[in-house]
């Protein structure tokens, strides 16, 4: 039937009738918040174009991520490290005292309830911020995979829950599986970054990583923002390699590949809501441009709406402690 039967606003009269008919809700259990962890103790230096993040010293990360858990409902987090020292071929990252497995392992003492994701890449690790090993001038894809696959390795056995692969190498999931189930952990997951595109928005990352490549760029391993077709071809290489979950990224300028994606594989599905898409939020709202908090919930809630089961962004604090709020 159509008008004047069909009348669709009378499901949108108030806010009970809107909330017992929403089809998509976002809750904290979707969401990962990711945090930078860096040397000495005592340190919160703050990352300026991602206002309200920092890069924190161990024992500061664990006293925030308590904060996390308690007040805003928040139980899950994805770790990036910024070491004391860095080399060629990010070989610092697999040794048990790396950054980012010291701060797995306090946390672990510290906190239950609390899931943890390890980031595996090499560029925060490099001299040439670059994510894997060079070779004549470029990232040379096979020597790569020995590094990530002994990072991956150090990280579980440091207590991460899931490893994720961010590098964009090719068969650097199958490798990572095979180090992990040749070494006893067969049940630690791999959360694959499947497409991620070479992106303009990952700048403010790169100023918090302290990751920005000293020389070209990463055009060679990450994806061709154009291409949707081949995102569905990465995302099936990794399930096929043995990838537990598989991701998106960025999130808000590929939503059709998100929804793509959700269309073509029964897979768990995360986006990454990245620091440029975090930071265009902060700059309009610290101008008065926009309702933040209306406009963060609707963000999250496209994300969503396209396919994705998980959400990795920094708004995930913020978020919790406004739905908190609310009941």
């Amino acid at each position: 039937m159509a008008f004047p039967v069909t009348r669709l606003r009378r499901l949108r009269q108030n806010e009970i009738f809107r909330a017992m008919v929403r089809e998509t809700e976002v809750d904290c259990d979707d969401l990962i918040m990711p945090y930078f962890v860096c040397p000495g103790t005592g340190v919160k230096n703050p990352i300026n174009s991602m206002p309200g993040n920092y890069q924190w010293s161990v024992d500061l990360l664990v006293e925030e991520v308590k904060d996390l858990v308690e007040k805003a409902g928040i139980n899950k987090i994805l770790l990036f490290g910024i070491p004391e020292h860095k080399d060629e071929t990010g070989e610092v990252a697999c040794h048990e005292d790396a950054i980012v497995p010291r701060a797995i392992r306090a946390l672990r003492k510290e906190i239950n309830n609390l899931l943890i994701v390890a980031d595996v890449c090499n560029c925060e690790y490099t001299t040439h911020g670059h994510c894997g090993t060079i070779i004549d001038g470029d990232v040379n894809n096979d020597l790569t995979l020995k590094t990530l696959s002994e990072q991956s390795l150090t990280l579980a056995r440091a207590g991460a829950d899931i490893i994720a692969p961010s590098d964009m190498m090719d068969g650097r999931v199958a490798a990572i599986r095979e180090m992990l189930d040749e070494n006893g952990f067969s049940n630690t997951p791999i959360m694959a970054y499947s497409a991620k595109f070479a992106s303009a928005f990952y700048g403010p990352f790169r100023d918090a990583a302290e990751s920005a490549p000293k020389f070209g760029n990463r055009r060679t391993y990450q994806m061709d923002p154009a291409n949707g077709n081949e995102a569905l071809r990465e995302v099936e290489e990794d399930i096929a390699e043995g990838a537990d979950m598989v991701m998106v990224k960025p999130a808000l300028s590929y939503l059709d590949v998100i929804r793509r994606v959700k269309d073509n594989y029964n897979m768990p599905l995360v986006a990454y809501n990245v620091s440029g898409e975090f930071s265009m939020v902060k700059a309009a709202a610290a101008n008065g441009w926009i309702d933040e908090s209306r406009i963060i919930n609707e963000i999250l809630t496209s994300i969503k709406r396209a396919g994705a089961d998980v959400i990795i962004t920094y708004h995930a604090k913020e978020f919790g402690l406004l739905k908190r709020a609310k009941k």
